[in-house]
């Protein structure tokens, strides 16, 4: 027996404000969970993997560069992206901003690119802060140039902590209450805000209530990018709950 056709329309369907793709660790367990708690009517997230050593040196950071133009180009060009977002702090910063949004502007032309180290120093100068502290996951080896990107951007390094973890599935089983603590830590500086890097570092959860407490903004690298995304791609929603930076605009 044939079917009978059945007439229909269509709409707009999901992502009408905005589609944002997202390029993810094949590791990473935190980006897409923390990124489900950003409800926009009409914003959606579209995830692409790329293949990733567990193991976070810079070697194996960097070896993700020729990877990168696969990954991105798994993302659908007829979604006709609002901006895209490769989600590696330590690899953005050692392959550099250039380079991942050349990376992706093969598959994507024109679309608006951001990465999380990116992300953070847009985030602080959108907040007007300059002197911060920064909290990692990495090695001494793999903290370094994070340091170093940020002195370059302007911004002064106050103070540096790191659990020194180098396997980024260790790395995403770290507490929230761990984080927090680190956090707190490095609030007695003399720093304006904190920013904790490593997408895999889970802070959703505590962002506001330490913001509250300490007086002064938290910034992760989950957080950084998703708003650096949001403004690149037009949507002005602001967060009071999530965080300071939610309420600040490019």
């Amino acid at each position: 027996m044939l079917p009978e056709k059945v007439d229909f329309e269509t709409d707009e369907g999901f992502g009408y404000q905005a589609r944002i793709g997202l390029i993810v660790l094949e590791t990473d367990q935190t980006v897409e969970a923390e990124m489900r708690q950003i409800r926009i009517p009409g914003v959606d997230w579209y995830h692409s993997r790329i293949p990733n050593d567990s193991e976070v040196t810079p070697s194996t950071l960097t070896d993700m560069k020729q990877r990168l133009p696969v990954a991105a180009s798994l993302l659908p060009q007829e979604f006709s992206f609002d901006a895209i977002g490769y989600c590696c702090t330590s690899a953005a910063t050692l392959i550099g901003e250039e380079a991942v949004a050349a990376a992706i502007q093969g598959s994507h032309p024109g679309i608006p690119c951001s990465n999380p180290i990116t992300a953070a120093v847009a985030s602080f100068r959108a907040l007007e802060v300059k002197r911060i502290a920064v909290l990692t996951p990495y090695t001494a080896e793999v903290t370094a140039p994070i340091i170093n990107f940020f002195t370059g951007a302007g911004l002064e390094v106050k103070k540096v902590a790191s659990f020194l973890e180098p396997s980024d599935y260790v790395v995403a089983r770290i507490s929230e209450d761990s984080v927090a603590a680190g956090v707190r830590d490095l609030a007695n500086s003399d720093c304006e805000a904190v920013f904790v890097s490593c997408t895999s570092l889970r802070s959703f959860g505590i962002v506001a209530a330490l913001e509250q407490e300490l007086g002064k903004p938290i910034v992760s690298s989950n957080l950084a990018i998703s708003w650096h995304l949001l403004r690149l791609a037009g949507v002005e929603d602001s967060f009071n709950d999530f965080s300071q930076l939610f309420k600040q605009q490019l």
